[in-house]
This record gives structure tokens, C-alpha cells and sequence, in this order.
């Protein structure tokens, strides 16, 4: 392999929104691939507004049949309110747990909690019909409980799709997205501006509504023009489209490290 084909990002800049927190690996890996990766987060991961909710979601747990997990955070969020009421992780083994993501089941395991349905979509819609294979049809919905600890704000099509079809789901707040008090708006601005960057990275559609908030548009068209948009997965792509963006980039699979990859791939695409 030749040092080109080694790392196809060379000479390429790419910018990420992803909370400062998380940001470490995903650069990391677009860093192996040779890129030059400039830092602007536009989400910040904080505890919920109250953990009334989420305490005593904790505190009933024998009343649940299962718990959606829909993201890393969540499962980080949700483990550590656990451990802090002085709970074991092993008061999950009566319940059935879904992970939303390879990189949620992979979460989970590290910590010892079994994963029972791992959908290969992570789309709420696909994660309802993965639930509804494993068990057995969409009357066996009737009467289960569902407990899914999550953002503040977050898509409602999956609780409403369980509800309808008989079961009762418990949303409770886990986490919220927030916008970072501080980011370096100018810097990222003049290098857009100035064409300095090839790509534009969103790993969440909070990052690509808090992006178009940093620069007061609802159109980001403008401002992006030349630049490739890379979304972690199609909800975020939807998103991206709601301000006049088309995603040049999707992975397969939902998660950061799939997205390095993916970028890499387009950009060896073009180079080739």
C-alpha cells in the first residue's frame, strides 16, 4: 500500500461538532487517515435538569420488562445514576435490554450487562421492527413495559410506535444536549470562508441544529458551499437537509468510528 492510499485524508482538513468530551477518538481516527482535523463542538453532554424521573425509574425496576438504550451517553448517563443510588448493574439481568448502535451494545457489555437485540437499523423505525422480530409479532407488545432513559430531547416516533401497539413506555431524562458556553466560532468561520476546509463532520442532529445556531441561518448552504457533509447516520442526514444540506456522506453503520472510515473511503473515492 502506498503512503497515499495509507492515509487519504492527507492535505485535508476536517471540521467536527462533536462534544469536546467525546471528540478525542473520532479525531484520533481521522488523524490516522492523514487528516488535519480543526475542533469546533457545538454540543456539550450534561446531567438532566432533575433526576427525579430517572431515581425512581431506578428505584422500580423489577416493574419493567425491558430497557431501550439508545446511545453511549445513555448507557454512561444511566450506569452512573445506578452505581450513585448505590444499585448493581446485575438488577438488570431480569429485564430484556436493546442497544441502539454497535458502539451502545459494546457500552454495555464493557460493563457487564447482557444486550439482548442489537438492531442492524438504528432509525427508530428500524428499531421497532427488530423488536417486533424478536418477539414474535406486534400483538406480543400488548401489556410489556418499556423504561428508555434518554436526552432531553430526542425523537418521539419509537415511544409512540410502543404505545400504540399496547405496551407502556417510560421516557425519562438521562442527559441533556446543550450548547457549549464557549466555542471558537471565528476561527471556524474564516476557515470556511477561506475555503480552508474539505469537510464538515455531524454526529448528531443536535450538532447540525446547534451548527446552524452558531451562525444564525437556517440556510447553510452559503456558508458550506465546496465543502463535503458527512452525517453519522440518515436521521442526521434528514437534518442536514431541513437546512439545505445533502449528505455526500453516510456510513453503513451508525457510529463514529464507521464515519472516519467512510470519510476516508470517499475521499480515496475522489483521490482515485
Amino acid at each position: 500500500m502506498s503512503a497515499d492510499e495509507a492515509k487519504p485524508l492527507a492535505g485535508r482538513t476536517v471540521l467536527i461538532t462533536r462534544a469536546r468530551a467525546q471528540a478525542a477518538e473520532f479525531a484520533a481516527d481521522l488523524e490516522s487517515y492523514g487528516a488535519r482535523v480543526v475542533d469546533c463542538p457545538t454540543i456539550e453532554i450534561v446531567p438532566p435538569a432533575s433526576y427525579v424521573q430517572l431515581d425512581e425509574a431506578i428505584e422500580n425496576l423489577f416493574g419493567y420488562d425491558w430497557l431501550l438504550l439508545t446511545s453511549a451517553n445513555a448507557v454512561e448517563h444511566f450506569l452512573a445514576r445506578l452505581s450513585t443510588l448505590g444499585r448493581d448493574v446485575s438488577e438488570l439481568d431480569g429485564l430484556r435490554v436493546c442497544a441502539i448502535g454497535e458502539a451502545t451494545a459494546a457500552r454495555l457489555v464493557a460493563a457487564h450487562v447482557h444486550v439482548d437485540v442489537v438492531p442492524a437499523e438504528s432509525r427508530a423505525e428500524g428499531v421497532f421492527d427488530a423488536l417486533e422480530g424478536y418477539l414474535g409479532g406486534r400483538e406480543h407488545f400488548e401489556g410489556l413495559n418499556f423504561l428508555l432513559p434518554r436526552a432531553a430531547v430526542a425523537r418521539d416516533f419509537l415511544p409512540r410506535a410502543l404505545e400504540a401497539a399496547g405496551a407502556r413506555v417510560d421516557v425519562v431524562e438521562a442527559y441533556r444536549t446543550v450548547r457549549p458556553e464557549t466555542t471558537d466560532r471565528a476561527r471556524a468561520e474564516a476557515l470556511l470562508v477561506g475555503g480552508g476546509v474539505d469537510c464538515v463532520t455531524f454526529t448528531s442532529s443536535s450538532t447540525v441544529h446547534n451548527f446552524a445556531q452558531l451562525f444564525d441561518t437556517r440556510d447553510l448552504r452559503p456558508l458550506l458551499a465546496g465543502v463535503r457533509v458527512a452525517c453519522i447516520g440518515a436521521v442526521t442526514a434528514e437534518t442536514a437537509s431541513a437546512y439545505g444540506l445533502r449528505a455526500d456522506i453516510v456510513p453503513a453503520e451508525a457510529n463514529a468510528r464507521a464515519l472516519a472510515r467512510a470519510v476516508a473511503g470517499f475521499f480515496a473515492e475522489m483521490a482515485g
